[in-house]
């Protein structure tokens, strides 16, 4: 076999059923239909003389020469993409380019004012689109293009480029004025005195979830939402208590109404971090904003 023999959108039908581990996950992700994925697939196939996939537990897994070329097959689609895109320009005051961010509600709530302001500075053409991508399913859109970044504490999310933004803790909110908050407790005495409050929790937010299964306080439980934005109202008019993020719950205490309080919650501190893909990493618009966020948000 000669390289000639080889059709580029071969080796991109390759890298993305490889990273996808499913025929149709990766013709999707390339805009095919499943059987021209399928007939681009045996001929491959037939190039390498080797099977490349095999059928199993509802989707593929690669042949070890499927592996060995594997990196090396990303590795040459990366450097074609940063070869073709070196010579592009990005002019943030004239471009209309649509940047997508996988971000939690919370996330949102957080970062997209600053964000957003900067950009009606510095980029007022710029668009931004937030999609909450399923984690297992972060990395592989940031190799497709389908999302620009990922964007906040994504502890399981390999095989990315990464920059640490800043460190938080989980803390404990309550409305200004709460009983608990009256009294003065730490270590070992405030952790235990959390069985005297009542919660709300956040089913997209597993790791709050967690915290409190770990303290056995899931009975203490009383409402669970889909969403972080609506909690802040929700606590303010009751005696609810809520696990969130410090840096989210001081932007909230500062305009008053609430109260604070730090116990030393098991798994309480975490990372938040910016992820992208190594493909685009030479990319001047990932670049810039990058930057922007970087100049914004690290700590």
């Amino acid at each position: 076999m000669h390289i000639k023999d080889i059709d580029l959108n071969l080796l991109r039908l390759f890298d993305a059923v490889y990273r996808t581990r499913n025929v149709s996950r990766a013709a999707e992700l390339l805009d095919l239909t499943q059987p021209a994925a399928s007939q681009a697939l045996t001929r491959l196939r037939l190039l390498i003389k080797d099977p490349l996939f095999v059928r199993a537990g509802g989707g593929v897994q690669p042949t070890p020469k499927a592996d060995r070329l594997a990196d090396a097959v990303r590795s040459a689609l990366g450097l074609l993409e940063e070869a073709l895109n070196e010579s592009a320009l990005f002019d943030p005051l004239q471009s209309r380019k649509v940047f997508r961010i996988h971000m939690s509600d919370i996330g949102e709530g957080r970062f997209l004012p600053d964000l957003m302001v900067a950009l009606q500075r510095q980029a007022p053409g710029v668009q931004l689109e937030t999609l909450p991508v399923p984690r297992h399913e972060i990395p592989q859109r940031l190799d497709s293009g389908a999302i620009d970044f990922a964007f906040g504490f994504l502890p399981t999310v390999k095989d990315t480029q990464r920059v640490q933004l800043l460190q938080d803790r989980y803390v404990v909110l309550l409305r200004a004025g709460h009983p608990f908050a009256a009294t003065k407790r730490s270590g070992p005495a405030l952790l235990s005195a959390l069985r005297q409050l009542e919660f709300v929790a956040v089913r997209t937010h597993s790791d709050t979830l967690r915290i409190l299964e770990m303290q056995q306080l899931q009975d203490r439980i009383r409402l669970t939402t889909e969403h972080f934005m609506v909690l802040p109202a929700i606590v303010r008019a009751t005696d609810l208590a809520v696990v969130m993020p410090r840096n989210i719950a001081r932007t909230f205490a500062a305009d008053g109404g609430y109260s604070l309080i730090e116990p030393a919650l098991p798994l309480r501190d975490f990372t938040v971090s910016l992820h992208w893909s190594r493909r685009f990493e030479s990319d001047p618009g990932n670049q810039w904003m990058r930057g922007l966020i970087e100049q914004l948000f690290k700590e």
